[in-house]
């Protein structure tokens, strides 16, 4: 694949906008999906965000990748895990790059420095599945289906802190913003906070009827999202938790057939709804209202296979790591009935 990510002369006709409700709104002249070199040779398991038009992508073919998602671009590569790259993740404001692997260990790679990871995090049993920086770039978090979560130090990559609990297999973490808590996502149905400095649980939700396999924290810290396992239409729902003192379940957002396996906080636009978006293995991604519950659009991905991540980039750009067919940008519109629409794949 050309690092410039050569715009290949396939065309396909995506001419419709899926409106929540089901029905198909045809979008006038035909603005075809620009059809980028693929950036991984296989699935994508975690994409992410880097500002201010970059993301940072892994997954099964063991590479780490920055890309310009406007243009599709490879900018840098990173190969030194020896297995699938499960998370990816980054520093705010940073020019670090954190990926953590099947191969049970976790790499830090420098923006701009071409020579191999700068820090290596090697310390769990099993592959590492959770992966989270904290707010002032100077510790990392990891967890593991091994039923650990460490703490480490980046500058160091000194291990300040394990903490085990059985049956807490891990699918992910996020740092809640400006604060010293961490969010956990578990197989034991559980959505776990913990309290970073003594690496102790400071708080467990009560536990959900399936699999928890993703979550995520509002950047304002008052809320967090986890989502669930599901299959023939059973399960598959989001949920909004409220991470301030009344720790309450606020509402679900049902709608997905199957497994949904990651969830993220839109930026607000002018419209001003607090919007989410989810992802699912039924290969639809889905807006919703934050405070409704409603489902506000739907887009299904044909042939792109289970959908793995999701990155909000910007107001209205979403980045979807999908199985079958790379990372798909996705356009929000923000009118009185919002639609989203596939505009690139790379």
């Amino acid at each position: 694949s050309g690092a410039m990510g050569k715009l290949q002369s396939k065309i396909s006709f995506h001419t419709t906008k899926y409106r929540a409700d089901g029905s198909v709104e045809e979008t006038g002249p035909v603005r075809a999906v620009q059809q980028h070199s693929p950036v991984h040779t296989d699935a994508v398991a975690s994409v992410a965000a880097l500002k201010p038009d970059l993301c940072v992508s892994g997954g099964r073919d063991k590479s780490v990748a920055v890309c310009s998602w406007r243009s599709g671009a490879v900018l840098q590569r990173f190969i030194g895990h020896e297995r699938e790259v499960t998370k990816v993740t980054s520093a705010l404001d940073s020019s670090r790059v954190f990926s953590a692997s099947r191969d049970k260990t976790v790499l830090m790679w420098e923006l701009h420095r071409t020579s191999g990871p700068s820090q290596r995090f090697p310390g769990h049993d099993l592959v590492v599945t959770g992966l989270a920086v904290s707010p002032d770039a100077s510790q990392l978090c990891t967890g593991s289906r091994d039923n650990t979560v460490c703490k480490w130090d980046i500058e160091t990559g000194e291990c300040l802190g394990r903490t085990a609990i059985s049956r807490n297999l891990v699918t992910h973490l996020c740092w809640v913003p400006g604060e010293p808590y961490i969010v956990q996502s578990s197989e034991d149905k559980t959505i776990r906070i913990w309290d970073s400095r003594e690496l102790k649980v400071a708080h467990a939700f009560p536990a959900k009827r399936h699999i928890q396999t993703s979550c995520a924290v509002s950047q304002d810290g008052q809320y967090c999202l986890s989502c669930s396992s599901g299959s023939a239409g059973e399960g598959g729902e989001a949920t909004l938790w409220d991470l301030r003192q009344t720790r309450d379940r606020v509402r679900e957002y049902k709608g997905h057939f199957q497994t949904t396996t990651a969830c993220v906080f839109l930026p607000r636009g002018p419209a001003l709804t607090s919007s989410i978006a989810t992802s699912s293995y039924d290969s639809t991604v889905k807006v919703w209202n934050r405070d409704t519950g409603a489902c506000l659009a739907t887009l299904c991905l044909e042939g792109s296979g289970p959908l793995a991540s999701l990155a909000a980039c910007d107001i209205s750009t979403l980045l979807c790591a999908s199985c079958n067919s790379g990372i798909h940008v996705l356009r929000m519109s923000d009118h009185a009935n919002p639609a989203l629409e596939e505009v690139a794949v790379f």
